[in-house]
């Protein structure tokens, strides 16, 4: 399998299986309720280890839970720790409710402190960090080869006032002295106070995956400067760090209605509720994970035809399976994870009758619900059977009329060698799915 590496612009080859693939994806920082775009690199990261599973690789997928930070801090003056832990139980619920499972470990900053304090002191001796009035800088004019991931070298400022013990502007902060408001604080010997964002991330990907490791993930606006200063921090204390950087695009909302408020996404929770898990996974599929994708009514509206369409294909007949189609889906994901690519073979499966092959995918993807049989009311196969015996009498005004009190309550019947067949039909909005009960 082949990605495409920021840190040398080019697709990179994984080592062959049945290698181990250690991959760590960045997670929220979590001060409210998560965005939809912040599935985006939740939703990558699941789909790659399950791809890679299938493929005979073992993999271990960490995705972490930023809950020190300062926007915690800004929107929860003095109770701080208890927005973080109620957001995380909030982002834990919506990405369940994806129907993909979880990572193999989701570790939280707060839990990592002292060993991250034990890698600031480490960077100290190695002359790579220095301590300034209660803070911790990291020296950018140190590392020979900052700015080789991203190709920016120039650091935005930090949060807040600067701090005017600063060896150079650039210095970013692997630890903050604890400021007025702060609830949650740690002591080490240059002071009391807590991590830097950055620092974080280095260390919770370390402790779980080793100092070397396969695939670093995110969203792009990460790239610069969070992943370039993890990589710094990393290879100050002569660490690999990750291997291949591989980074999604950005999800822009289109349309007024999309927005709660000016230049903020619906959050995922409400996504999913007027939606549901399908439609929202098959409309990030539709997209290649690099590029950005456009998030509207329209575009999910389609990501719903598209689930029905899947979902209506398991009510005709299985063709005989034809493994070899298979390779077809392992070319295009195996070659940048090419899901738009992959949809499409999905849908020629469906057309073909290849209902075993279509199966198979749709479970990598979290999307095995489509292949499950939806059974009528009761009241509904009672009505079927009842034009059933209408039609076999030749009673065809009751039978038509039986007909249309069927597809009232949301069912199409179709007429089969002994019998009928019951399938939904899907009404109003994409994922608005009502039958009758």
């Amino acid at each position: 399998m082949r990605l495409f590496n920021a840190a040398t612009k080019s697709l990179q080859t994984l080592p062959p299986a049945p290698a181990h693939i250690g991959m760590y994806f960045c997670g929220p920082t979590v001060y409210a309720r998560a965005h939809v775009g912040n599935a985006r690199p939740f939703v990558l990261g699941m789909w790659l280890r399950a791809w890679l599973r299938s493929r005979g690789y073992g993999v271990t997928l960490v995705h972490n839970i930023t809950d020190i930070n300062d926007k915690i801090y800004a929107a929860a003056p003095g109770a701080s720790a208890a927005l973080a832990e109620r957001a995380t139980d909030w982002y834990l619920q919506d990405v369940a409710a994806l129907g993909l499972g979880l990572p193999d470990e989701l570790p939280k900053a707060s839990n990592y402190v002292p060993a991250i304090v034990d890698f600031i002191q480490k960077l100290i001796d190695a002359g790579a960090a220095y301590a300034a009035e209660g803070d911790v800088y990291f020296r950018v004019g140190r590392a020979a080869d900052y700015g080789c991931l991203s190709g920016r070298t120039q650091a935005e400022p930090e949060e807040g006032p600067a701090n005017p013990a600063k060896e150079d502007p650039r210095d970013f902060a692997l630890w903050k002295a604890t400021k007025p408001g702060e609830d949650t604080f740690w002591q080490a010997s240059w002071g009391r106070g807590r991590p830097g964002w950055h620092i974080e991330c280095s260390v919770m990907a370390e402790q779980l995956l080793g100092h070397s490791f396969e695939i670093h993930g995110g969203g792009v606006d990460l790239l610069f400067p969070h992943h370039e200063n993890e990589l710094a921090q990393s290879r100050a204390l002569g660490r690999e760090f990750a291997r291949i950087w591989v980074h999604n695009g950005m999800l822009r909302s289109t349309g007024a209605k999309m927005s709660k408020s000016a230049g903020e996404l619906v959050t995922l929770r409400e996504a999913l509720d007027r939606w549901g898990a399908e439609s929202l996974l098959l409309f990030l599929l539709g997209g290649h994970f690099r590029r950005p994708i456009d998030f509207s009514e329209q575009s999910m509206e389609q990501a719903g035809a598209r689930a029905e369409g899947l979902r209506e294909a398991f009510a005709q007949e299985r063709a005989p399976r034809d493994e070899a189609q298979w390779q077809a889906l392992v070319e295009v994901l195996d070659d940048d994870f090419n899901t738009p690519e992959a949809l499409a073979i999905l849908h020629r499966w469906a057309d073909g009758g290849q209902l075993d092959l279509l199966e198979r995918a749709l479970g990598i993807f979290g999307l095995s619900s489509l292949a499950e049989p939806v059974r009528a009311p009761g009241l509904v196969e009672q009505l079927a059977r009842e034009r059933q015996r209408a039609r076999e009498r030749q009673d065809f005004d009751a039978a038509d009329r039986l007909r249309s009190a069927i597809e009232a309550a949301g069912w199409q019947v179709r007429d089969e060698a002994g019998g009928f067949r019951l399938t939904p039909v899907r009404v109003g909005k994409a994922g608005d799915r009502r039958y009758l009960s």
